[in-house]
């Protein structure tokens, strides 16, 4: 039970000025999704499936990248799990209840409405709960910022 009220959920929004199609090749091409979220991944997604890398931003060049994608509906949602802020190298998190992690596109009279979700926060062990929240929430923040930037440098 989520006893120190920490939010179980993370939400954030943006409005990008291109169009949906091309906002979902940034979210699903791994390639890409690897050069705005700053990890270099193994392979394609694939719903299902393991993702795997290792990430590039700094100070977390030590830490792998593992999701399992849920789901893809082209051009309106993609889904994965996670464990989230897992960024003890010597920590085994496969034992805890990953977050879903969930984006939604909507055409909009600009372009596009990304919204993100991160949802299950009350499931993790209390001593880790209110930490990953908080690191997440503001790095989702930045990965907001970091797609946007992406999509403006490659229309």
């Amino acid at each position: 039970m989520n006893r120190d009220r920490t939010p179980d959920r993370i939400e954030k929004q943006i409005e990008l000025q291109a169009p949906v199609s091309r906002v979902w090749r940034a979210l699903t091409d791994s390639r890409q999704f690897g050069e705005w979220f700053r990890v270099s991944l193994d392979a394609p997604f694939q719903p299902g499936e393991v993702a795997t890398g290792q990430l590039l931003s700094p100070g977390c060049e030590n830490l792998a990248w593992r999701a399992v994608i849920q789901d893809m509906e082209p051009e309106q949602y993609f889904a994965f799990t996670w464990h989230p802020y897992a960024v003890n190298a010597n920590t085994e998190y496969s034992g805890e209840t990953p977050t879903l992690v969930e984006f939604r596109l909507e055409k909009t009279a600009a372009g596009t409405r990304l919204q993100l979700t991160e949802s299950g926060f009350s499931d993790l062990p209390d001593e880790r709960r209110k930490e990953a929240f908080a690191a997440n929430d503001g790095g989702w923040t930045r990965q907001m910022k970091n797609i946007a930037d992406y999509l403006a440098q490659h229309p």
